[in-house]
């Protein structure tokens, strides 16, 4: 086997291993066992081990992984032709509210140490802190007030998690995203849909 296909399958069996894990640690914390998500990503316990060693550091790596695919998800929104304040707040409003279940559960994702506990695993509140620190610098810098920036960003993430629960129809998300696009500009400009 060659190198290249080494690593493809390697990065296969490693992307197959987070997929699985995440629904389970959502679902169950770190009350998961190796043996159940290898099971679930259809690989061997000691390929499972193999790339992450132990449970705490499959958790962990579930976690930065959330961090990342949501952190992608919002960057891919990003228009850089809007030369006016709240770029980046409009991008986390766009990837929040485009309905997508995918992005909505990796930001669910991504705020599963608050919610379950996992805060036990070594590093974990170090990754939260860090990765809770640059979207705070991230949107501080998009030139809108710290207030506003609070506001949209968490009534866009109430949108999102409406959303994953089912309790948002197409047009209500919509008429949502409108309404926070409108609310992450500085009042001078119109924000684009």
């Amino acid at each position: 086997m060659t190198e290249g296909r080494q690593t493809r399958n390697a990065e296969r069996t490693r992307r197959a291993v987070l997929d699985a894990a995440t629904p389970m640690i959502l679902e169950r914390g770190d009350g998961i066992t190796l043996a159940q998500v290898a099971t679930a990503a259809g690989v061997s316990k000691s390929g499972l081990i193999h790339h992450f060693g132990s449970r705490e550091q499959l958790v962990m790596a579930v976690v930065e992984d959330a961090y990342e695919r949501f952190q992608e998800a919002v960057l891919s929104h990003l228009d850089l032709s809007e030369n006016y304040p709240g770029k980046m707040l409009r991008a986390y409003v766009r990837a929040l509210c485009a309905g997508s279940t995918d992005v909505v559960a990796a930001r669910d994702a991504a705020s599963v140490p608050i919610w379950s506990g996992l805060y036990a695993v070594p590093g974990i509140a170090a990754v939260v802190r860090e990765r809770s620190e640059w979207w705070s610098e991230q949107l501080a810098a998009d030139g809108l007030s710290a207030e506003r920036v609070q506001l949209v960003r968490r009534a866009a993430e109430g949108v999102a998690i409406a959303v994953l629960h089912g309790e948002e129809d197409e047009a209500s998300i919509a008429t949502a995203r409108r309404l926070l696009l409108d609310l992450a500009t500085d009042g001078t400009f119109p924000a684009p849909i």
